[in-house]
């Protein structure tokens, strides 16, 4: 029971872990010279530069469930 209780602790550290990685990273896709994240897409040549994402709605509530994630998650 003891094993179980501690594999079931080891695998909300690690989801919580992964969650705070997943929001925070600056790079999800990376091809080339052009990085795109949840927050800004970068593109890199002779001058680097980084425009916030688009302002479509699902990509909004991506951002909110994101951050409402590791709200909750800390709570």
């Amino acid at each position: 029971m003891l094993l179980l209780l501690l594999g079931i602790i080891v695998l909300h550290v690690t989801v919580l872990v992964l969650l705070f990685v997943s929001t925070i990273v600056s790079q999800w896709l990376v091809n080339g010279g052009h990085t795109a994240d949840l927050w800004q897409n970068c593109t890199s040549g002779n001058v680097f530069h980084c425009l916030a994402s688009s302002n479509n709605e699902w990509l909004q509530s991506v951002q909110a469930m994101m951050i409402l994630s590791v709200i909750f998650s800390v709570l």
